[in-house]
């Protein structure tokens, strides 16, 4: 038995849409924490207005990821990137010309769409250039590009406003999205168009929905909306409990065990199957929850944090290949805007519903609740996938 020659996974386009999916997110994430600030002290609005003010980003990037994942397979993927990352690059120029409450929540709205639109592109690209043989790995050294900005995207800019004002701030998230606009020429797909009669099929939920990405999603949605009680509150956590210092390395801790992890799962997504991958890390998720439950001491909170990276850093990344290694070679675009749509979905309204609970139950008591929700969501990965997966890898 020959062992067949590897096919290369560090390819120009990969690095440079890599390098593109990273700028878009970092500069989405430097406001996306720090914009709240800039509506109290500009317009002098209440917190939750405030709160609507980087919240409505997260509803533009969703109608971005749908009407994406409706034409990606139509117009072409780089000419949907193109689109996306000159939309993303005006309205973040815009910010600087905001003047009232309201043409800011429009530039929020119509920066998310965006946003929405360009990630679904390279996201697409990058599985489309990646080996077929070697996807899980190539989908899982991507989804660093975001893990990466997640965890230096707040960090940098909460850093940076101690030094600059919020206009300064603007002009630097201005410059990386032009910068992302000028690697873009660089990128070269190759394109495969639909014929005439698919292209100018009417108006269906199949459009916007991938059904063979559905069912991973759906595990996705339930994954994401817990750990969305970790972006949303994690912070009020740490003060709760006199942890703001070891809160503060949260987020990195958790980039790292993410960062450590994943060229080891996505490769071993690729040679031995998912599950052997996303039980372990739902797994690892629920243990990360729990821990965060009974945390009162900083060590404890930094446990969790490896133990949470390991678990939902994985099934993200994972899930997201699986999206696409389930669905037909032509629908890898709507495959991946069905996985967004998701997890969008579940990062951007978790946190509101999630907000009732902790009134009745207190931070602690959410995390246990959402322990329990990492559990559920193994338990409908496995009945949705799991117990199938061999026959999806087998295609």
């Amino acid at each position: 038995m020959h062992t067949p020659v590897k096919e290369p996974l560090w390819t120009k386009n990969f690095i440079l849409v890599s390098l593109i999916n990273f700028i878009i997110m970092l500069s989405m994430y430097l406001l996306l924490v720090t914009i709240g600030g800039y509506a109290v002290e500009e317009y002098h609005v209440s917190q939750s207005m405030a709160g609507l003010v980087s919240g409505i980003f997260i509803v533009g990037s969703l109608i971005g990821r749908f009407w994406a994942g409706k034409y990606i397979d139509i117009l072409g993927e780089k000419k949907i990137l193109m689109i996306g990352t000159i939309i993303f690059t005006i309205t973040t120029g815009l910010y600087l010309f905001s003047s009232n409450l309201t043409l800011m929540l429009i530039m929020r709205l119509v920066n998310g769409i965006g946003s929405g639109i360009a990630s679904t592109a390279t996201g697409t690209i990058a599985a489309s250039i990646t080996p077929v043989t070697r996807r899980g790995e190539g989908v899982s050294y991507f989804s660093m590009s975001t893990v990466l900005s997640t965890a230096v995207g707040p960090f940098l800019g909460l850093t940076l406003l101690r030094f600059i004002t919020f206009k300064q701030l603007f002009i630097v998230c201005f410059v990386l999205a032009v910068a992302a606009l000028l690697i873009l020429s660089s990128v070269k797909v190759k394109q495969n168009l639909p014929s005439q009669a698919q292209a100018a099929k009417g108006l269906h939920l199949g459009d916007f929905i991938d059904k063979n990405a559905l069912p991973i999603a759906v595990v996705m949605l339930v994954a994401a909306t817990a750990y969305s009680s970790i972006l949303s509150f994690i912070s009020f956590f740490t003060q709760e409990n006199h942890l703001v210092e070891a809160g503060s390395f949260f987020f990195l801790v958790y980039a790292i065990a993410v960062l450590v992890s994943r060229p080891i799962t996505g490769r071993l997504m690729d040679t031995k199957g998912t599950n052997i991958v996303m039980i372990p890390a739902f797994i690892s998720f629920v243990i990360g929850l729990l821990i965060l439950s009974v945390t009162h001491h900083a060590l404890l909170l930094l446990v969790s944090a490896i133990f949470i990276g390991l678990g939902y850093g994985n099934i993200q990344s994972i899930a997201q290949a699986v999206a696409i290694k389930v669905t037909d070679a032509h629908k890898i675009g709507l495959a991946t805007s069905t996985y967004f749509i998701f997890l969008d979905f579940a990062l951007g309204f978790g946190p509101y519903g999630l907000g009732y609970l902790i009134p009745s139950v207190g931070m602690h008591g959410l995390y246990q609740l959402m322990g329990i929700l990492a559990v559920v969501g193994l338990i409908l990965y496995y009945l949705l996938h799991g117990r199938n997966a061999k026959q999806f890898e087998q295609q």
